[in-house]
């Protein structure tokens, strides 16, 4: 197979914030939206495939990775986020694409729809949600008093805080220990993936992610979801602990005449387990080929 080259670039968004975007392939637009404290590698098997039939466009949330630093922390939230990706269409004078969201990724979209419909031509949402997923994450209540406790004890020691989020996040028993309850499917997802994953997590500025996470658990975008008239594909994983598959259907009983699949043992991170149906109830949805 032909290797599809890679064009890069950095933009300033609506604050000033450099957002780092790559393309690849040509024809339909899509552009892939990864999850919180994630990174493009979460995409890496959809980008090979898709940019053979259209462009695909992927991207640094602020605050991640090459998108990094954040011009105003006031702006570390969904609302701007949704902001970032208008700024990338209006530099690649792109008027309609199609968008693609996996978990945070999901409500970025939703908010991205929501101020500006009149550019998107279908969604298709992965192990995403449109309300607070912590309740009851990982079948348990204490995820929201933790987050709160990291929180007030960053400010009170944010090096001691990162140190320790560090060494937590990048060891491979915190990365089994995340396959375990349901964020991979150790039986069919890379475990070098996991690791990229778990480098990426670490190496994430504490406070980026924090204020991020805050806002994930006051978005409630229901009422995007009756205002939503395009196309929408929903793909849930059986097996998904972190963002439940109840998320995942009451999209789509909200969302006007969308497609509702659900992956038998399928993690969070449906699309890494299996790629190829993924990328094939991807493609048949579009209508590629």
């Amino acid at each position: 197979m032909d290797v599809i080259q890679k064009s890069s670039k950095k933009i300033k968004s609506f604050d000033g914030t450099e957002i780092y975007y790559e393309t690849r392939g040509s024809g339909d637009p899509i552009i892939f939206v990864y999850g919180i404290a994630c990174l493009m590698n979460h995409w890496h098997h959809q980008i090979k495939y898709f940019s053979r039939f259209n462009q695909v466009i992927c991207f640094d949330l602020r605050g991640h990775h090459q998108s990094s630093p954040v011009a105003d922390k006031n702006n570390l939230n969904i609302a701007s986020t949704a902001k970032d990706i208008e700024a990338i269409l209006d530099d690649l004078k792109i008027e309609k694409a199609h968008f693609a969201g996996h978990s945070f990724g999901a409500p970025v979209i939703f908010s991205a729809f929501e101020q500006f419909p009149e550019r998107f031509k279908s969604i298709t949402l992965i192990n995403g949600f449109a309300r607070n997923p912590i309740k009851g994450m990982f079948g348990l209540d204490i995820v929201e008093p933790f987050f709160y406790w990291v929180k007030y004890q960053f400010k009170d020691s944010p090096e001691m805080l990162t140190r320790i989020w560090k060494a937590a996040v990048y060891n491979p028993i915190s990365m089994r220990a995340v396959a375990i309850v349901g964020g991979f499917n150790l039986k069919l997802t890379h475990f070098k993936d996991i690791e990229v994953y778990a480098k990426g997590v670490a190496e994430l500025d504490l406070e980026v992610f924090l204020s991020l996470f805050e806002d994930m658990m006051k978005f409630n975008g229901e009422k995007v979801l009756e205002e939503i008239n395009v196309p929408t594909l929903i793909i849930s994983g059986e097996n998904d602990n972190v963002t439940p598959k109840s998320y995942q259907e009451e999209m789509a009983n909200k969302i006007r005449d969308a497609e509702y699949v659900e992956v038998p043992y399928g993690s969070h991170c449906t699309q890494l387990d299996f790629p190829d149906y993924i990328n094939l109830k991807i493609r048949t949805f579009l209508k590629i080929g």
